[in-house]
């Protein structure tokens, strides 16, 4: 396997689920949240994790996508970006399987990668104005900048009580 499409593997991984230096990880941001948790708003038209869980499927759905070639429309929630989500804040098979449907996405994206051609790397990536590999590095990067929010939004719940 080439060394970039290794490294790449290795970010996605450090981002998504895998054990990274920089502290929790986006599947590891979502560990223990109830549909509760999940549903609370810090106020109103704030994100909040259920919806910031849902995005951060959207979108590695998206990259893989468009790395693949792949037509729109195969998402399996109607819309894109911001989605709307069940009216009760108690689901909690609803919000697991808003967890499943992540981690169903990125073994997709990741799969994808793994099989990337290496030479394709530095070419844009259909739809977008940046290469492949800063597609694949992003969307790492988008997971670990969710996992903050989610992070900051659990505190910020367990302090206001």
């Amino acid at each position: 396997m080439d060394e970039r499409i290794s490294l790449l593997l290795s970010i996605l991984d450090e981002a998504y689920e895998k054990q990274a230096w920089h502290g929790p990880n986006l599947r590891g941001s979502l560990r223990g949240v109830t549909a509760r948790e999940a549903a609370w708003r810090p106020e109103r038209g704030r994100h909040n994790i259920w919806e910031l869980t849902v995005h951060a499927a959207y979108w590695k759905y998206a990259v893989r996508r468009r790395l693949l070639g792949e037509k729109r429309g195969s998402f399996p929630l109607s819309g894109s970006n911001w989605f709307e989500l069940p009216g009760t804040t108690d689901d909690e098979a609803a919000w697991k399987a808003h967890l499943a449907l992540l981690k169903s996405v990125h073994a997709g994206l990741r799969e994808a990668v793994a099989g990337f051609d290496a030479n394709l790397l530095e070419a844009r990536t259909p739809g977008s104005k940046i290469t492949n590999i800063r597609t694949i590095y992003g969307i790492a990067a988008h997971d670990l900048y969710h996992a903050g929010q989610i992070q900051f939004l659990k505190r910020l719940q367990a302090a206001r009580g």
